[in-house]
């Protein structure tokens, strides 16, 4: 489906972002991977340059302009094109309200939606017709959650930036859609939880069960291909119907 094409896809060294990699890779495409540590980066490049596609790991922080321009400036160098960037990396550092300090907020918002910002200008002037940006939100965008008020506003800014940026992009044949995942099963997310409050997670999704990052892939490879040129600026919900209830 994406042969011959180029993703970067931010925070892919692990959990969400890795399966969205790996899920790109499989239908043909090459791939930039980003992530804040450079052996991890290395390390998910190296097992998908066994696939019979081209991959780099690239380090960067991507709150950080210089390094986000430098992301797409190797990309290019290396590849010559960008066809795809997936906004993947973020933060959910729990912070009781009255416990947030203004680092403890910025920090969130610097990562979860300031680098959606320099990430999608660094990339644009490099894309041409038919390219595809593609962010991840959060249910977070549309339902609260104690502790996490800096990460709910910067998702909920992630979805509000994608319907905006997507007029401006659409004259150009550049479509940014989201996806907004619920509880997904992955080692940052669930990997300190108790036993309990998994069986109280899976209690509240109608599917019983929680999402997998090919859950979130299979979304992101569907927005990404040319089965989704008409649609612009949306979020796709992907939680197992969380939010119906």
């Amino acid at each position: 489906m994406f042969k011959n094409k180029t993703a970067i896809i931010t925070g892919a060294g692990q959990g969400i972002g890795y399966g969205i990699a790996l899920a790109l890779v499989k239908e043909g495409c090459n791939v930039v991977v980003s992530d804040i540590n450079q052996a991890t980066c290395d390390k998910a490049a190296q097992d998908f340059s066994g696939m019979g596609v081209r991959a780099l790991g690239i380090k960067c922080d991507v709150s950080n302009k210089a390094e986000v321009d430098n992301l797409v400036a190797k990309t290019i160098e290396n590849f010559g094109q960008l066809d795809i960037l997936v906004n993947n990396a973020g933060i959910y550092p729990f912070k009781p309200f009255g416990q947030m300090i203004e680092a403890d907020w910025d920090r969130v918002m610097d990562v979860n939606l300031k680098s959606i910002f320099l990430c999608s200008q660094a990339s644009i002037n490099a894309m041409k017709a038919g390219s595809k940006i593609i962010n991840i939100s959060s249910i977070a965008a549309f339902v609260g959650f104690e502790g996490l008020t800096h990460y709910c506003a910067s998702k909920g800014g992630v979805s509000s930036f994608t319907r905006a940026l997507a007029l401006e992009l659409a004259p150009k044949k550049i479509n940014i859609n989201a996806v907004a995942p619920g509880a997904v099963d992955t080692p940052g997310a669930t990997g300190s939880s108790s036993e309990e409050v998994k069986k109280q997670t899976v209690a509240a999704i109608p599917l019983g069960r929680m999402g997998l990052a090919e859950d979130i892939a299979n979304a992101v490879v569907f927005l990404a291909s040319e089965k989704a040129d008409y649609i612009v600026g949306q979020t796709i919900i992907v939680d197992g119907g969380w939010t119906l209830r």
